[in-house]
């Protein structure tokens, strides 16, 4: 009896140390914001994940620690924020700093999402962590030549490929038992002269608009109705002509797009894959009157593989 007594105290002993290990501290307080961050981008939660347990020494890092950097984004031409100098490839590198790991993580999804280099990878299954690994490393996101192989094992060994569906945290059967989550900001919607709040789905802003994405079986009148706009206003806001059923994850704006592109991203070069000057419109959260007059298009523009349009008014 004592023997079985024993080896149930090594059992619990040994559980608990394996929650407390710096790799499973680090899944507990950012699955959540891996999950968010991949409805809001479709960058994959695993790859997230896996990259910031990589980047940051599971969060233990001077940079992580000390700057909020759990990517090791450099600062390159278009930061604006913080600075931080390290030694890295070169001496006294450039490193982002971020007021928070929440800035961090949203950054690193931007970063990937908005570069040209990094477009193909979209294309990808966001179940095939496989592909974006070597994705990302064939793109140069980082010098080391194991890099996509040590993503692809800290995915498998922690079994992070669990939160590319898209489940909450907490309704995983293997969840974590404690998640420090920050909730998602309900923000305001605006309908004349009063304002309107939704409860049941997370809002976002793209380009400084206010945006969500759709569920299956959403169309745009449907999302009208939810938040008390006019057909018409979403139909002009998304430079839309009629209502029609929308693929789930597809962005919609719940007020106008901007005339010009978030800084940092002057203009936009077609790939090989089919796609239209709305799509491009809505990635960037841009009028589409707005990319015709600065590029001198016509409406029925159809772009060709190697095309650029700008962004922004160019001086």
């Amino acid at each position: 009896m004592k023997r079985f007594a024993a080896l149930l105290i090594l059992a619990f002993v040994t559980a608990f140390a394996a929650d407390t290990t710096p790799q499973q501290q680090y899944i507990d307080s950012y699955s959540s914001m891996a999950i968010a961050e991949m409805m809001r981008s479709g960058v994959p939660a695993s790859i997230t994940l896996a990259q910031g347990m990589l980047e940051s020494r599971y969060g233990l890092s001077t940079l992580a620690s000390e700057a909020n950097n759990h990517f090791g984004i450099k600062c390159h031409r278009n930061w604006t924020g913080g600075r931080t100098y390290r030694d890295d490839d070169a001496k006294g590198e450039c490193f982002r700093v971020y007021k928070s790991a929440d800035e961090s993580f949203r950054d690193h999804s931007d970063f990937l999402r908005y570069q040209d280099r990094y477009k193909s990878l979209f294309e990808l299954a966001p179940t095939d962590y496989k592909g974006w690994a070597k994705g990302l490393k064939k793109a140069g996101y980082a010098t080391d030549p194991k890099y996509a192989d040590k993503l692809i094992k800290l995915i498998e060994d922690y079994s992070l490929y669990r939160f590319d569906s898209g489940i909450p945290v907490e309704a995983m059967p293997q969840a974590p038992r404690k998640i420090e989550e920050k909730a998602l900001e309900s923000v305001p919607v605006r309908s004349g002269e009063h304002y309107t709040v939704s409860l049941n789905r997370p809002e976002y802003k793209n380009n400084k608009v206010l945006c969500i994405y759709a569920e299956a079986g959403d169309s745009y009148a449907s999302i009208a109705a939810e938040y008390k706009l006019f057909l018409r206003e979403i139909l002009a806001f998304n430079d839309v002509a009629s209502d029609r059923t929308l693929a789930p994850g597809e962005i919609v704006y719940l007020r106008s797009k901007r005339n010009r592109a978030a800084d940092g991203l002057p203009m936009y070069v077609f790939g090989d894959k089919p796609e239209s000057l709305w799509a491009v419109s809505q990635r960037f959260g841009v009028k589409m009157k707005s990319l015709l007059k600065y590029n001198n298009l016509p409406a029925d523009y159809v772009p060709a593989e190697g095309d650029r349009v700008y962004l922004k008014k160019m001086k």
